[in-house]
């Protein structure tokens, strides 16, 4: 009988020695956070929860969202596409403290991982954390606190995962899905049209999507993984940590539709009188274009000296031309006439080319924008026939 004992006692010693040590008092979980009120809290939030089984084990939060204040020439970096994201960890209990201040819900994912995948991840995790490695080149699309969450978790469990993209077929661009997010902002969704180009206005694949945290929820919820025995579905048990009734939000009424038509309205009433009194009223077109070459300038900052990749090849370029600075200025002093028409007519064939790009489809505007282009038109084409006749009555 002894003998017998001392066998499984070795059996037994043997079977623990192979077990990973740590992995199986693990238990992971997907937290997907709900947009905040502010632009940059309105796309949602993604997290790690890692929890130590047992009474006294630990409760951590990785997170891929977050950055250092103090970090020199912080704006500059920030503008330019060049700032370093981190990962960062935090107890549970102070990570759902702040969700519940701001009144942003938290919902769990548990997964159904096996002991060596915990450990895997958790191995992984420890390693980014280190100082030398948790700081990452952001990027809003392609590498972000919910891309690097899923890039984890294929690390970890590799082939075995599989995501079912199948499952959820609806072709989406880019800028759609973004649209989805901060349609109840109007202004800071024409400042993301204004600035992001057209390289956003392709259909984005299913994983691509994941940059979004309710799509990698949703994708999360899709998943299985195979090949660990029997087929199983990735997410083990999904709850509610925290709910808040979701508030539908109406448009202000000061939107930019609203005043873009009302600006439209008053170039359209200038240009009547302006035609029937005999005067250009330049005032009007020197403010226009001053601002439109301001946001000019900006389009091209986006696009030619930082390191976004979203704000390449931006045809909002042709409507909002730096140049039209130098126009201004012109019309200003009352210089150049003879230059002043042929940059007129410039204008005029640019705005219509912009329009044939919204048209075709190979970069969407804002939809704001229809009354604003309907004013460059007609205060360039009206300069271009009566700067000349006019200008000695320019008001």
């Amino acid at each position: 009988m002894r003998k017998y004992k001392i066998v499984f006692l070795l059996f037994f010693l043997i079977v623990m020695g192979l077990a990973p040590a740590k992995a199986q008092f693990y238990e992971i979980s997907l937290l997907t956070c709900d947009p905040g009120d502010q632009l940059y809290s309105s796309f949602g939030h993604s997290a790690i929860r890692v929890r130590e089984i047992g009474s006294e084990g630990r409760d951590l939060v990785f997170n891929f969202g977050t950055f250092d204040f103090d970090t020199p020439n912080f704006y500059g970096k920030f503008a330019t596409g060049k700032l370093n994201y981190m990962l960062s960890m935090t107890t549970y209990d102070r990570f759902i403290i702040e969700y519940d201040y701001f009144k942003r819900g938290v919902r769990e994912q548990v997964l159904d991982l096996n002991a060596e995948q915990k450990d895997f991840l958790v191995q992984h995790l420890d390693a980014l954390y280190d100082p030398a490695r948790r700081y990452y080149k952001y990027d809003f699309f392609f590498n972000n606190c919910a891309t690097k969450i899923r890039d984890a978790f294929e690390i970890a469990i590799g082939k075995q995962l599989v995501w079912n993209d199948s499952l959820a077929t609806e072709e989406k661009t880019f800028r759609n899905t973004i649209d989805e997010y901060v349609y109840p902002l109007p202004w800071a969704d024409l400042g993301i049209d204004l600035a992001l180009g057209a390289v956003i206005d392709r259909n984005a694949t299913e994983r691509e999507k994941q940059y979004l945290p309710d799509y990698m929820e949703q994708a999360f919820a899709n998943a299985t993984i195979v090949g660990d025995g029997p087929t199983r579905p990735l997410v083990k048990k999904s709850q509610v940590i925290l709910d808040y009734p979701k508030e539908e939000k109406g448009m202000d009424l000061l939107n930019p539709y609203v005043v873009f038509w009302v600006l439209a309205i008053f170039y359209g009433v200038l240009t009547f009188f302006g035609f029937r009194k005999g005067r250009l009223f330049k005032g009007a077109d020197i403010g226009l274009f001053s601002v439109l070459g301001i946001l000019g300038l900006v389009v091209a900052f986006l696009w030619f000296l930082t390191d976004h990749s979203a704000t390449k090849w931006n045809w909002n370029i042709l409507w909002a031309f730096p140049g039209h600075l130098v126009l201004a200025w012109r019309l200003w002093k009352s210089e150049g006439k003879p230059w002043i028409s042929k940059y007129l007519l410039f204008v005029l064939m640019a705005t219509s080319g912009a329009l044939l790009i919204w048209i075709t489809g190979m970069q969407s505007f804002h939809p704001s924008l229809v009354p604003l282009f309907l004013v460059i038109l007609l205060r360039a084409n009206f300069l271009f026939y009566n700067l000349e006749r006019l200008g000695q009555k320019a008001g």
